[in-house]
């Protein structure tokens, strides 16, 4: 089966698997696994951020950043497509007693302009308007991604108005091997950032929340609260530093991959769109009258498991488990049918 489904579904390698039997390993609880220490250490230099926190997810990543930066009654702004409003389980609101305020922006992407058009005004009866989200890259949009330009200008408003700024980057690795921009420059831009190690880059289990020492510190208490405290974790913390090392560089791969699919997806008659390609991730829309969990079926049918994001709507997803040849195989089914 090739697995398109989503780059999540990676498995470790022998080499990762290595690194994670060999982890030295503490109670991190008590801040005393080393080899989480050194990840979160790894991590906040190379964004240039204070510090940092291990967590399992980035759902949870992104939930403690919420609830760090507001209190019930406020209110976040962000994207209508992004993840910690579609994919979240309605987080904000169930963690962090708060409201949510949508843009209608463009594949996935807000600007400042939009920003300051929806800030509520100061009055009894609106929640405050306290965070910002942005996710890049985004993935219901398609894995579309913010320039380092656009990223600044939103934060240059978001300072101006008080605002946190918050970055949601499950997927920034797979932005930044198109993009090549500093990741230290990329830090100063925000106030806390969510990065995820179980994605592109292949580890198993991980996310990591950057931020400021005091942030990161009242992080703790909140994960702690969320159950997110682990303990021997090094051993998760090693495949994520396995990652990082040994993964990041092929991730142009994936990308280029992606891209290859939509030109092939481009010819076929079943298909009616194509949302802009950019990174890794193919969201696509099937004809009227075809109903996607029928191509979805035929598919896997011919050994390519993919997901729906609709009724007539699909995503592929490329990873570091594909081959050439998986990626070959595919175009020339998709063409087969």
């Amino acid at each position: 089966m090739i697995n398109l489904i989503s780059d999540t579904v990676t498995r470790p390698s022998t080499a990762m698997l290595e690194a994670m039997t060999h982890a030295e390993v503490g109670d991190d609880v008590f801040k005393e696994d080393p080899t989480i220490n050194r990840f979160q250490e790894m991590v906040a230099t190379m964004f240039g951020m204070e510090d940092a926190l291990f967590c399992p997810s980035g759902t949870m990543t992104n939930q403690i950043a919420i609830k760090c930066h507001t209190n019930p009654m406020d209110e976040l702004i962000c994207d209508k497509l992004s993840h910690v409003y579609q994919s979240e389980n309605g987080g904000y609101a169930y963690n962090s007693g708060i409201a949510i305020n949508l843009i209608d922006g463009k594949n996935g992407k807000i600007t400042a302009e939009e920003i300051s058009s929806v800030i509520k005004p100061d009055y009894d009866w609106f929640p405050k308007s306290k965070l910002v989200v942005i996710e890049n890259s985004c993935n219901i949009a398609g894995g579309t991604f913010y320039t380092f330009d656009e990223m600044r200008s939103i934060s240059n408003f978001c300072r101006s108005r008080k605002l946190a700024l918050h970055l949601d980057g499950a997927r920034i690795f797979n932005v930044l091997a198109e993009t090549n921009d500093s990741t230290r420059e990329i830090g100063k831009l925000f106030d806390s950032m969510s990065l995820c190690m179980s994605k592109g880059l292949g580890a198993p289990v991980g996310s990591v929340l950057l931020g400021t020492t005091d942030f990161i510190k009242k992080a703790r208490r909140i994960r702690k609260a969320m159950g997110g405290g682990m303990r021997q974790a090094g051993i998760l913390a090693a495949a994520c530093i396995y990652a990082l090392v040994n993964n990041r560089e092929r991730l142009k791969i994936d990308n280029d991959r992606a891209k290859e699919l939509a030109i092939t997806l481009s010819q076929c008659s079943f298909v009616d769109s194509i949302r802009p390609v950019q990174t890794n991730i193919v969201i696509f829309n099937v004809n009227q009258d075809l109903d996607g969990s029928t191509l979805l079926h035929k598919l896997k049918e011919k050994g390519i498991n993919a997901a729906a994001f609709g009724s007539h709507t699909i995503r592929f997803v490329t990873h570091l488990d594909l081959s050439d040849a998986d990626i070959q195989n595919t175009k020339n089914i998709l063409l087969s049918m």
